[in-house]
């Protein structure tokens, strides 16, 4: 590829990064739409976009998906719980503290489920990005509440709760990377496994949108709101991501979309109005380097993470939580 394509790739994946930067204060503006039904509108509706645009992919490979039944049903639970508990963390804990956390976690929970499920071996790097990962929550846990615009502070076990829920929505992440990863390997084209498990995700999730999205059609802003949402980061994004991916070195994708926490964490303080405590900032950093060790190749990886270029959908685990 020329380096002009190379160029046009990463600002790809750069942007879409940024897209899904903007998400936790896109929600901030529909306050009264609960965090279930902005997860739900923001997935479930980009989710079956997703399937849309992949029908041709998913119908020519619909044996080969059949066979893998399980893989794909495992891949769409991860993909309907991963929103759910996103948006909860962020409304809990706040914008900055929710996505570190919940993007910090997911290398680790991924090198958990290779363990498990590969028999990987966990490596010296794994335990030092671990170990700066769980100094950094600890830290986070200890610094008190998160202040908001108008000097209001989140309840004592908001802070608690949100972490807790963005390591699940960290695991979750993990588990359908790691179940796409699975079925891609076995040579089905990401084009339609990525499709199917998110196209299957959003239809779980729609029960979901239709139990708690009213307040969503209660307003022409939170209207705005749940559409910006499933279109710009989660569809728009996706796709971006996706086609950049294909074109530029996994280890490149992974350093790249690294700028989702920075982005998210300057529009919580800057936008949303923020204030994190001094012990909340250093938890912020340290989790923020345990992605740095766990996600930035080492040189002799460079190679093999090359071949995992065409995988769609977010960084998989191999990229995103080996050494």
């Amino acid at each position: 590829m020329t380096g002009a394509g190379h160029g046009w790739a990463a600002a790809a994946i750069l942007f879409a990064s940024v897209l899904w930067g903007t998400t936790g204060t896109a929600a901030s503006f529909a306050p009264e739409v609960g965090s279930l039904a902005i997860g739900a509108a923001a997935m479930g509706v980009g989710g079956l976009l997703q399937a849309a645009i992949a029908a041709r992919a998913i119908a020519a490979f619909r044996s080969a998906l059949g066979s893998q039944w399980a893989m794909v049903a495992l891949g769409a639970v991860a993909v309907a719980a991963y929103p759910l508990a996103f948006y909860s963390s962020m409304r809990l804990a706040g914008v900055a503290v929710g996505t570190v956390v919940s993007l910090g976690s997911a290398p680790l929970a991924s090198a958990v489920i290779e363990r498990l499920a590969d028999k990987r071996a966990f490596t010296a790097r794994w335990a030092l990005g671990a170990t700066l990962g769980l100094c950094g929550a600890t830290l986070l846990c200890f610094a008190g509440p998160v202040h908001g615009t108008a000097g209001n502070v989140a309840p004592a076990w908001g802070t608690g709760a949100g972490i807790a829920l963005g390591l699940l929505a960290g695991a979750s992440y993990a588990v359908y990377s790691w179940a796409a990863h699975r079925l891609i390997s076995g040579g089905i084209p990401s084009r339609a496994v990525m499709g199917a498990v998110f196209g299957a995700g959003g239809l779980l999730l729609m029960p979901v949108l239709l139990a708690t999205g009213a307040p969503l059609l209660a307003s022409w802003q939170n209207f705005t709101v749940g559409a910006y949402m499933a279109v710009v980061p989660m569809f728009t994004g996706y796709v971006l991501f996706g086609w950049g991916l294909g074109r530029v070195g996994a280890s490149t994708a992974t350093a790249l979309t690294l700028s989702e926490i920075v982005v998210a964490a300057a529009l919580a303080v800057l936008v949303v109005g923020e204030q994190l405590p001094a012990l909340a900032w250093a938890g912020a950093a340290l989790i923020t380097g345990s992605l740095f060790v766990l996600t930035l190749p080492a040189p002799a990886r460079r190679a093999s993470l090359q071949e995992d270029a065409s995988d769609d959908g977010r960084q998989l685990p191999q990229a995103a939580g080996r050494s």
